[in-house]
């Protein structure tokens, strides 16, 4: 059986061109990855979850696993939420309930059709990024919501889950605000690596217990 991972997403995954002269993620995973593995990058900055389709087709034919960073592009088209005058918390809250619902329905959408595919699938969080600490702190409450559509998805489909908030934890891990920086690739790229079996190693695993209907 091939040893081929497909990356589909955003720039979490396609972050060329904020890296300068240092490695994307996919160069990282092409370089740690151990014969007979390979990496395809399927990804496209500034995708959302309603562009998942569209990268589908490129999956490669061999592809054995599938890797998916999404929702931060979602987020930031939400960003508004933090700025929305409200006059009470049940009305700040109603906001919340009302985009995080329309979220969740374009991400199980999009999740489901990846599945499709039979491989298998691993999903990422989306990483609160380097923003400076009065909005940083707001947005780790925001970014709750979002993740937990994300959290719940995969547990009910018994997917792997990569938790970037805990991955690229600190500042050299983004170029600006919101990408993976070199450094921040290396860390991503390893955690795929260990993720689908390639990388040996220490990993750092929960075990979600869930009721299945």
């Amino acid at each position: 059986m091939p040893h081929h991972i497909a990356l589909l997403g955003d720039s979490v995954f396609d972050n060329r061109a904020y890296t300068g002269r240092e490695p994307d993620v996919v160069g990282h995973l092409r370089k740690i990855l151990p014969n007979p593995w390979r990496a395809s990058l399927c990804a496209v900055d500034g995708s959302t979850t309603a562009d998942l389709e569209a990268q589908l087709p490129g999956v490669p034919s061999d592809a054995s696993h599938v890797v998916i960073s999404l929702g931060g592009n979602d987020v930031l088209r939400n960003s508004d939420l933090l700025v929305q005058p409200v006059r009470s918390m049940t009305g700040a809250l109603a906001l919340f309930v009302e985009r995080v619902a329309r979220f969740e329905t374009a991400y199980r959408a999009a999740i489901e059709g990846a599945l499709a595919l039979g491989r298998q699938t691993t999903v990422c969080t989306i990483y609160n990024g380097d923003l400076d600490r009065e909005q940083a702190s707001l947005a780790r409450v925001a970014l709750t919501a979002f993740n937990d559509v994300i959290l719940r998805a995969a547990f009910e489909h018994q997917l792997a889950v990569i938790d970037l908030r805990l991955i690229c934890n600190e500042a050299a891990d983004y170029t600006n605000q919101i990408e993976p920086s070199g450094r921040g690739g290396r860390k991503i790229a390893e955690a795929v690596a260990r993720s689908t079996g390639a990388l040996g190693g220490q990993l750092h695993v929960s075990t979600v217990f869930a009721a299945l209907c």
